[in-house]
């Protein structure tokens, strides 16, 4: 048998043009931020939460211009009635209450004026309970906001010098840390109301004074292993001094930690500052929060249970809303979690 015989016509040139195009890259260069955007983008349940949160920000932070009334003006004569929108002809919204199995409307009982109506009701002294759920909404959410920049302006330079420093530095910082985690947060809010009056600046204190401890923990964790990455040690080889090697190298590759942490720690507050003001040492009368609304509609709930539904609701959908955000983003910044 002969063999083959290769000649130049047994080869054709490439196309410059078809070579070019097959080296070329058809998708395009991400950096670390936009892969995760792009990762969070095709989780549908996060970016549902995400815009149910967008919602509940801006309601409460227009919380003055979309209250159809002042959340603290009372009037007892108007106490306790019903949820009801326009003339009353919406099923679940027309103003009535079931009095021994009759109907009754209690809008034409209290003597209110012909287009005149509480969307959600009104509680034992009369105040809009639609009003005072905007406002306590905005006064829990900037109340976890606040919670959280103490957990994030305590929490991370702490966990940075322990990891970056070590051995006894790091032995002792270790030891004040489980010291602060053994107190319990209801001690520390005990304590806060006898040296500050009840509000706003003691609650804060009081969820920041230990909400720290698990940001810090995280990032310590980090450090210890960020630290002795190459381009950490080319940095320090090159003479960069600690606060910049944090700056510049340690914080940008702990955003994803921060991000996914302080996205647990706001419900955590939320929930923590509803508590004490459902047992009664949280926010101070006549100021609205979720916690307030809770334990003020509790009282009645047997006879008026809206009172307490709807604010038990906007709390429930926060919460979850909130947790199903961080889920989320936990899995678009770390992939391998």
């Amino acid at each position: 048998m002969a063999d083959a015989k290769l000649t130049a016509g047994s080869f054709k040139p490439l196309n410059k043009d078809t070579h070019e195009e097959q080296e070329k890259i058809s998708a395009p260069s991400l950096t670390f931020m936009q892969d995760a955007i792009r990762r969070l983008k095709q989780n549908k349940v996060a970016v549902v939460s995400l815009f149910v949160l967008l919602i509940i920000i801006i309601a409460a932070a227009l919380a003055p211009v979309i209250a159809p009334h002042n959340p603290n003006t009372q009037n007892v004569a108007y106490a306790n009635l019903p949820p009801k929108i326009g003339d009353g002809q919406l099923p679940g919204f027309k103003g009535e209450t079931d009095v021994s199995g009759v109907k009754v409307d209690k809008y034409q009982q209290a003597g209110v004026p012909k287009g005149k109506y509480f969307i959600l009701g009104t509680d034992y002294l009369g105040r809009d309970l639609f009003s005072r759920i905007l406002y306590g909404t905005r006064l829990s959410l900037l109340i976890g906001v606040l919670a959280t920049l103490v957990d994030l302006l305590i929490g991370i330079p702490y966990g940075i010098i322990s990891g970056w420093r070590g051995g006894r530095i790091d032995t002792f910082m270790q030891r004040f840390i489980e010291i602060i985690s053994s107190i319990p947060n209801l001690i520390v809010v005990v304590l806060m109301m006898l040296i500050l009056r009840p509000g706003l600046l003691s609650i804060v204190i009081a969820i920041g004074f230990t909400g720290w401890i698990t940001m810090a923990r995280l990032i310590r964790a980090q450090t210890f292993q960020l630290k002795e990455q190459e381009f950490v040690l080319a940095a320090r080889t090159l003479g960069e001094t600690p606060f910049k090697i944090a700056m510049k190298h340690l914080i940008p590759n702990l955003s994803s930690t921060i991000i996914i942490q302080t996205m647990f720690t706001i419900p955590s507050a939320i929930f923590f500052e509803a508590f004490l003001s459902f047992i009664g040492i949280g926010i101070p009368a006549p100021n609205a929060s979720l916690g307030t609304l809770l334990s003020d509609g509790q009282k009645a709930f047997r006879f008026l249970p809206y009172q307490m539904w709807y604010p038990a609701a906007v709390l429930c959908v926060i919460m979850i809303a909130v947790n199903l955000l961080a889920d989320g983003l936990r899995d678009a910044f770390d992939p391998k979690s």
